[in-house]
C-alpha cells in the first residue's frame, strides 16, 4: 500500500480530526474543526495529510513566521506506525519551510509524550529548556 503525502482538502477534515482524536492530540479548549478553519486562511500548502488508499494515515500542521517554522499536530495512525509516516510528513514540512526561507523548525511536545521525544530525537530535533506561556484570544 502506497503512501501518498499531499495538502489538506476540506474533505478530510472529518477524518482529520478523528485522527487527531485517536492519537490524543486534541484538548477541550481547543476545538480541532475551529483549528482547521483558521489554518485554511494562513499558508493552508503547510497543512499535509498522508493518505493510504485514499484514507487519511497521517497529518502534519506547519507555519512560518518570517523567523521560525513551527510543526503543530503531526499524527499518524497507530496501527501503521514504525511504517515512515511521520518521518515522511515532518520530511514534506521541513522541504516546505525551506523552500519559503525558513532557517529554523520548532515544535512542543508534551512532557509525558516520551513516544514521540523519541521520535524527534531520531530526527535531529534538540531539547532545549524555555518556559512556554500562551493566552487564549479567542474562545473555542
Amino acid at each position: 500500500m502506497t503512501v501518498e503525502i499531499r495538502t489538506f482538502t476540506v474533505a478530510d477534515t472529518d477524518a482529520v480530526v478523528s485522527l487527531w482524536q485517536e492519537t490524543g492530540l486534541t484538548r477541550p479548549w481547543n476545538n480541532p474543526y475551529q483549528d482547521i478553519n483558521r489554518k485554511l486562511t494562513v499558508q493552508p500548502e503547510l497543512f499535509l495529510v498522508a493518505t493510504a488508499d485514499e484514507t487519511v494515515v497521517g497529518s502534519v500542521m506547519a507555519g512560518y513566521d518570517g523567523h521560525r517554522g513551527w510543526l503543530y499536530y503531526l499524527a499518524s495512525d497507530p496501527a501503521r506506525r514504525g511504517q515512515g509516516i511521520g518521518r515522511r510528513l515532518v520530511d514534506a514540512a521541513e522541504e516546505r519551510l525551506l523552500a519559503m526561507g525558513c532557517p529554523k523548525v520548532q515544535l512542543m511536545v508534551r512532557p509525558e509524550n516520551n513516544l514521540a521525544q523519541g521520535f524527534y530525537d531520531a530526527l535531529g530535533y534538540e531539547t532545549f529548556q524555555t518556559w512556554a506561556t500562551g493566552k487564549r484570544l479567542i474562545a473555542d
